[in-house]
């Protein structure tokens, strides 16, 4: 499944950076950034990002499951990831708004 047809970016692609941040420290926080710079790609017009961030939480929740991590610690790091999902969202929809007033002045 393609998330990001800007840079023709697959599930899979981002699922195995995901699992290599992973094994390299388990309790990173991983974002969208961190995971396009790592397959030397940059959001275009971001409208991915929410899919991407799907995308690292499911991988992310999945991969700590087969690890048998505390399900306590694997909310806590969830809830973490949501926080950046919800602080992007915010900062997509002050950009669009401004942006929306900038072309109707």
């Amino acid at each position: 499944m393609i998330v990001c047809s800007c840079n023709y970016i697959s599930k899979n692609d981002i699922e195995g950076v995901v699992r290599g941040f992973l094994d390299d420290d388990a309790w990173q926080l991983i974002t969208v950034g961190k995971v396009y710079h790592a397959l030397q790609k940059r959001g275009k017009c971001c409208g991915c990002f929410p899919n991407a961030i799907g995308v690292i939480v499911e991988v992310s929740a999945q991969w700590h499951r087969e690890q048998q991590s505390p399900e306590a610690e694997i909310i806590c790091l969830l809830d973490r990831i949501k926080h950046e999902h919800d602080r992007f969202e915010t900062f997509k929809l002050i950009n669009q708004k401004s942006k929306m007033q900038h072309f109707a002045a």
